[in-house]
C-alpha cells in the first residue's frame, strides 16, 4: 500500500529532521517514539517514525562502511 501525499510529506520532513540529529539524539528519539507507541498503539505516525528511524540508522551505517 502506497503512502498518501500527506504521509509522503511527513516522511520527508521527519527524515530531514533525523539527519540533523546526533547518534545519541537519534537513540533518544527512538525511545520517545517507542513510549508514544505504547500509549497509542497502531497509529500511522508512529509506524512511519519507526520506519524512518530505521532507514536513517541503515543510511548512517552504509555511509560508515563506504567512507
Amino acid at each position: 500500500m502506497g503512502d498518501t501525499e500527506q504521509e509522503r510529506s511527513f516522511r520527508e520532513l521527519y527524515a530531514q529532521e533525523l539527519r540533523k540529529k546526533s547518534r545519541n539524539e537519534l537513540e533518544d528519539e527512538r525511545k520517545k517514539v517507542n513510549q508514544q507507541g505504547m500509549k497509542t498503539p497502531g497509529r500511522r505516525g508512529e509506524q512511519i517514525k519507526h520506519e524512518e528511524i530505521d532507514r536513517e540508522i541503515v543510511r548512517r551505517y552504509s555511509l560508515k562502511q563506504t567512507g
